[in-house]
């Protein structure tokens, strides 16, 4: 069924959601979620719309069926972790191939896709910070390469200063140009170069996400690369936060009530520990332990 007009928005999170249907169910269905959602918010009255949203839903229903055993989909914090450990992972090897100079469509799309999919985290809950800035960089980063590719210019590689920064820079595929619209909550995406094409890399298991890194103007630190023919992105380093010496005392300090926001806290973080480790990213994992930790030892964050 052909997407109505009004709702064009989505129809980059739903291509991504196919271009995932067999390599990462969980991805697909969060995408198909989320555009499902914002469609709703775009138009759900007019005929055409109602007719697609109410098709979406039921192929949701089928994959939440096909999926019933899945805890990235029946435990949402499971599902936030899946998602946005995905979204970072390929978000860093689009940084990695930026930082050593490799610029190609393959790079090009996996910045673009992140953005994507940070945008379907918002069926969590508000986006944090970080990951604003994430999306912000890696949606800027691919029209920027892209456009410097088309006019065959050379892209300076790693984080340079993003112009305007109040502004989400987009690509108008038909007009040819680049052209600055002010941001809102739910920004119109560009089209990207390969759209059609399921040519996003899948190895991401030498990618380590630095925890609390993103990559906008200033980011400090050059990614290391080898040196090879292979040129292969290498592990970033791992930095291994030290365990904070006051909570080496698992006894609670004083008169702590937990509430039961409290432990549903406690069990996010630990969670978000345990899909850390999936990808060996232990100073991930360290921080959210200790954040659970402290959480149930003295009542606060």
């Amino acid at each position: 069924m052909a997407l109505p007009p009004q709702l064009k928005a989505i129809q980059h999170h739903l291509r991504t959601a196919q271009e995932h249907e067999k390599r990462d169910p969980v991805v697909a269905y969060y995408c198909r979620l989320y555009a499902m959602q914002t469609g709703m918010k775009l138009d759900s009255k007019t005929p055409e719309c109602r007719k697609f949203l109410v098709k979406l839903m039921d192929q949701l229903e089928t994959m939440k069926k096909e999926l019933h055993e899945n805890e990235s989909i029946t435990q949402e914090v499971v599902g936030n972790a899946h998602i946005e450990n995905y979204a970072l992972k390929m978000f860093y090897y689009a940084d990695n191939e930026d930082r050593a100079g490799r610029f190609h469509k393959n790079m090009i799309k996996s910045f673009y896709t992140a953005s994507l999919l940070i945008d379907v985290l918002s069926v969590f809950g508000e986006l944090s910070e970080e990951n604003f800035q994430h999306r912000k960089y890696a949606r800027w980063k691919a029209t920027y390469i892209h456009n410097c590719l088309k006019n065959g210019d050379t892209p300076q590689a790693g984080p340079i200063g993003m112009e305007g920064e109040a502004y989400d820079v987009e690509y108008d595929a038909e007009a040819g140009a680049s052209f600055r619209v002010p941001q809102d909550p739910m920004p119109s995406q560009p089209t990207m170069p390969g759209a059609d094409t399921g040519d996003i890399p899948t190895n991401f298991t030498n990618i380590q996400i630095p925890p609390g890194a993103h990559a906008p103007a200033n980011t400090p630190a050059e990614v290391p690369h080898n040196t090879g023919e292979t040129d292969k992105p290498v592990p970033l380093p791992r930095n291994i936060p030290a365990v904070d010496p006051s909570l080496l005392s698992t006894n609670q300090q004083g008169d702590v009530r937990l509430t039961p926001e409290d432990f549903t806290r406690a069990q996010k973080y630990c969670k978000y520990a345990g899909s850390a480790l999936q990808y060996e990213d232990v100073s991930a994992a360290v921080q959210n332990l200790q954040k659970a930790l402290k959480l149930l030892t003295t009542g606060k964050e």
